[in-house]
This record gives structure tokens, C-alpha cells and sequence, in this order.
């Protein structure tokens, strides 16, 4: 059995991961602030199911609360912290840029001290595909130069990599960075797309479509995700003994036990087509508002997957209309639609 302590498990993310580990029995402590970023409500019942599993534990503090994390993973003391809590959101960037660097940037820095003092096995931590920023070259592949990132979203996502890296070089600590490809599934975010046009439809309202449709997303499906990640959890980096040691294609660094993966479907997928799906699975049709691209956005993401197979032997794998139809079945029930 392995004490794992996750942050951010009333999130949608951190949700499915901590209940694929009690699956398998091991015991989880979540840490998660709750913050009203959107529907609290939806977060308190994902904590809830979590709560009425034997083997789960919770502390609801904000990253920022260095004390109060300390606490909780002292209690916990895990051999794995997979860091998943953040100020998410492309477009809340623009907004509210401080609460990016507060909960990002200082609350990465405060899980990181924890691993460190506590010496765990593994640090695993969330970034994004964002951090590809302005790159036009395609499929994004880890060792890529990804230095233009286009919002505060992103730069505070890329810092976390750089953070992250400088920790495992100092402190042989070995961490795992994998970047995320839009996810979506049942218990989703309500700010995602996905959520916003089954609402909007549902409801008979005209959805947003920004870019008049042209643009390409590499859509994961949230238990595909979860698996890659329990699978990383056993892929421990470890400090090559030379450059010349690092396999073509790996992101392992040459000077500390710190590697970078992608997870995603490597399936890139038109929004209109991703639209088309929704419909079908609604069995309704949606009212288009063709929109011009907003700031910050970047009309393609696409990810290489070849890492993530070669350290796990797994790739994700669930077809677009397949998980939208696990979607649309999860809202239609729990909003009684």
C-alpha cells in the first residue's frame, strides 16, 4: 500500500486520480482550497464521494497557506505528491493575473519544499500543453523549445517546469512534469467548452465558437489521463550517468532525475467536428455565433505520446465520441437534464 498525498482533489483531475488510487488501495490525503473559481458546490461533491472511500483524507487550506500544507503532509508523510492544484483557466489569465502567480508560482514553491523535507519517492506535478506557446511545429514533442508562452496562464505553468527542475537538480529530487492536452469527462470544469456548449444547448442558447471553428484541440479523456499518470507514478526519473546515456527522444535532463511527458490522445480534432459530436450525443443541434480567435489562444495543440508509451507501454486511447457520450450521460444525470 503507498500514502500518496495529491493536491487539488476536489478538482476534476485530482477527483478521478484519487479515485483510481483507492481503487487499487492505496491511501490518499487530498489538499484543495476550495477556491470559487467556478461552482464550489460541484467540488464540495467530488470531495464528498472521495470522503465515504476507506483510505481517503482531506485538508481544505489554499497552497498559498505554507503552514497549513506543512501540516497536512507531515500527517500524511507520503512516499508520492502528485501536485495537481492551480489557478486554471486561459482566458481568467487576463482577469486576474495575481491569483496565477499566488496559487501557480508561491503554492508550487511550498509543495516542493514538502517533497523536498520529507525526501519522497516521486514528485509528480502538473503543466499544460500552453507552455508550447506560440510554436507552429506539430506534433509538440517534450524536447521542443517552448519558450513563448502567450498568457500568464502559461509562463506561470512553464516557471513551475523550470522550479520543478532546479529542485531535482539541487536535491536529487526525482520529478515527473507531464503536460496536459485539453482534457475533458464526467465531472468536468464548468468554464471548459465542452460543459459550456452541452449547457447552452440543452438550454437552447447559442454556443460561442471562436476562430469561426478553425481550430484543432488534442482532446484526453480524463480516465485515460488518470491511467498515464498512475502509470508515471512507477516511471521514476533517476540522474543519467552521462548525456550520452539519454535515449533519443526522452526529456530526461542530463544533470538531474527530472523528466517532462506529454499526455494525450495525439488525435488532433476540428472544433467543428468536436461540435458535431456534442450534437449527436444531445441528439439536438446547436445555434453557432462564429467568433473571431480570442487573446491568448492558439489555434492548434497536438501531442507526441511517444514518451509516454515508451516509459509505460501506455498511450490514451478513448475516441472523441465515446467520451463525449460518457459526458453528455454524467451532465444529463446530475443536472437531471
Amino acid at each position: 500500500m503507498t500514502r500518496i498525498f495529491i493536491t487539488g482533489t476536489a478538482g476534476f483531475i485530482g477527483y478521478h486520480l484519487a479515485e483510481l488510487l483507492l481503487d487499487e488501495g492505496s491511501t490518499v490525503h487530498g489538499f484543495d482550497g476550495m477556491t470559487p473559481y467556478y461552482d464550489v458546490t460541484l467540488k464540495q461533491q467530488r470531495h464528498a464521494r472521495l470522503s465515504r472511500r476507506p483510505g481517503f483524507t482531506a485538508t481544505e487550506a489554499a497552497l498559498e497557506d505554507a503552514a497549513a500544507l506543512d501540516r497536512a503532509v507531515d500527517a500524511c508523510a507520503p512516499e508520492v505528491i502528485v501536485h495537481l492544484a492551480a489557478q486554471a483557466g486561459v482566458r481568467y489569465s487576463l482577469e486576474n493575473p495575481r491569483a496565477y502567480i499566488d496559487a501557480n508560482v508561491v503554492g508550487t514553491f511550498n509543495v516542493m519544499e514538502a517533497a523536498r523535507r520529507h525526501d519522497v519517492r516521486h514528485l509528480l506535478m502538473a503543466s499544460t500543453s500552453s507552455v508550447y506557446g506560440a510554436n507552429t511545429d506539430m506534433p509538440y514533442t517534450e524536447t521542443m523549445k517552448a519558450d513563448t508562452q502567450m498568457t500568464i496562464y502559461a509562463a506561470t505553468k512553464k516557471a513551475t517546469e523550470s522550479m520543478g527542475h532546479a529542485y531535482a537538480h539541487l536535491w536529487n529530487l526525482p520529478t515527473t512534469l507531464f503536460r496536459f492536452f485539453t482534457v475533458y469527462g464526467p465531472w468536468g470544469r464548468p468554464d471548459m467548452a465542452y460543459f459550456k456548449f452541452v449547457e447552452a444547448i440543452l438550454a437552447g442558447r447559442p454556443i460561442d465558437i471562436y476562430n469561426h471553428g478553425e481550430m484543432h484541440r488534442d482532446f484526453t479523456y480524463v480516465a485515460d489521463l488518470v491511467r498515464a499518470i498512475r502509470l508515471l507514478i512507477d516511471a521514476v526519473p533517476q540522474r543519467p550517468e552521462s548525456p550520452a546515456a539519454i535515449a533519443d527522444g526522452d526529456s530526461l535532463s542530463p544533470v538531474a532525475p527530472y523528466r517532462v511527458v506529454n499526455i494525450g490522445n495525439s488525435q488532433p480534432v476540428r472544433l467543428l467536428d468536436f461540435v458535431a459530436a456534442i450534437e449527436e450525443a444531445l441528439d439536438r443541434p446547436a445555434r453557432r455565433n462564429l467568433m473571431p480567435m480570442q487573446k491568448g489562444d492558439v489555434p492548434a495543440t497536438w501531442a507526441d505520446a511517444t514518451l509516454l508509451q515508451a516509459l509505460t507501454g501506455y498511450r490514451p486511447k478513448t475516441d472523441l465520441r465515446t467520451g463525449i457520450g460518457r459526458f453528455v450521460d454524467w451532465y444529463r444525470d446530475y443536472y437531471d437534464r
